[in-house]
């Protein structure tokens, strides 16, 4: 470009365009999406740009702070903390923070990070040393919860807003953790032994149980079995009694045979019960059929003796028929037990 053409006119106005270049970009400012710009005139905070395109003053304002708006996490580092039962233990934790007013955070508290960490610190402190050891390991939402309500209480007007607060790790001692470790040991046992107690006890309430309902059961089976026992022998009771009193009035009516036939009964009854008895190893008695026959003979004459045939008066008793003879001698005579004076060899 020859320059050596253009008047001072030419070159005045080029400077006036350039310079009015210059004075756009100056005055132009861009804010991107998550981010807040304080406008400060003369070194006084007037205004905050939102994101997107704002113009400036040139030369009499500029841009103050830039104000990150979304929500950041913040590392609290790992303190010692004293418990209510004189416990050392080590503990860390994450905090959670939004800034909602941008200019209250820049112009309300310097060095925005450190001022939350410290706060969050003391606070876990103060919070962690009024519980018990237990309640420390056990209740984490509660200390979270309680460190949460008093550090978002305390950044307030800051124009900051604490939306969490979590403890990461506590550590114990060594040698209290040894130690919590035998008592979580002890205290199983302990359970187990009461569990094991328990079940014994079910298991002997349970057999006792079982014991008394069979002693039931067998006392009530021996009850019926006695019951009906007895009504056994009363039934055969009157089973006899009926058998004796037809017995007793066929005889009455002059019947010998029924008499016969009951004598004989009882006789062979008599003598099979001889015959069973463990403690018989030799019987000698009668067995012959003809002497069973001679009896019943002597029985019948008898009979007729005492009561008569109905028709006249009672005929002197004749003596039983004889056995008939047997092959081979025979020694020792056979006595009729109801006729003593005959006797046969």
């Amino acid at each position: 470009m020859n320059l050596g053409g253009l008047g001072g006119f030419d070159i005045v106005v080029i400077g006036v365009v350039v310079l009015i270049i210059l004075v756009l970009f100056a005055g132009i400012k861009t804010v991107p999406q998550g981010y807040r710009y304080t406008v400060e005139r003369f070194g006084r905070y007037t205004r905050t740009l939102e994101p997107g395109l704002n113009l400036l003053t040139p030369f009499i304002e500029r841009i103050g702070v830039r104000m990150n708006v979304m929500e950041q996490v913040l590392s609290i580092p790992t303190q010692e903390v004293i418990t209510k039962d004189n416990a050392s233990v080590s503990a860390d934790a994450v905090s959670f923070y939004q800034v909602l007013n941008p200019a209250q955070a820049a112009y309300q508290i310097s060095n925005l990070e450190n001022a939350i960490q410290n706060l969050t610190m003391t606070n876990i402190r103060s919070v962690m040393g009024s519980m018990d050891l237990d309640e420390l390991l056990s209740n984490r939402e509660v200390i979270n919860e309680r460190l949460l309500r008093v550090v978002d209480e305390a950044v307030g007007p800051w124009g900051i807003k604490v939306t969490r607060v979590e403890i990461k790790d506590i550590q114990p001692p060594a040698d209290l953790v040894e130690s919590m470790g035998r008592q979580m040991k002890a205290e199983r046992e302990k359970r187990a032994q009461i569990l094991e107690a328990e079940g014994s006890r079910s298991a002997q309430i349970l057999r006792a149980e079982g014991a008394k309902q069979a002693a039931v059961l067998e006392a009530e089976g021996k009850r019926e079995a006695a019951y009906r026992e007895a009504e056994a022998r009363e039934r055969l009771a009157e089973a006899e009694a009926k058998a004796t009193q037809s017995v007793s009035q066929a005889i009455a009516a002059g019947d010998v045979q029924a008499i016969n036939y009951f004598v004989a009964q009882k006789y062979i009854e008599a003598l099979a019960a001889i015959g069973k008895a463990p403690n018989s190893k030799i019987v000698l008695m009668p067995l012959e059929a003809s002497s069973i026959i001679g009896s019943l003979g002597g029985i019948g004459a008898i009979a007729k003796e005492v009561f008569g045939d109905g028709s006249g008066p009672a005929a002197p008793p004749r003596p039983p028929a004889g056995p008939r003879p047997q092959p081979g001698p025979r020694t020792t005579p056979v006595l009729n037990p109801f006729n003593p004076n005959s006797a046969e060899t």
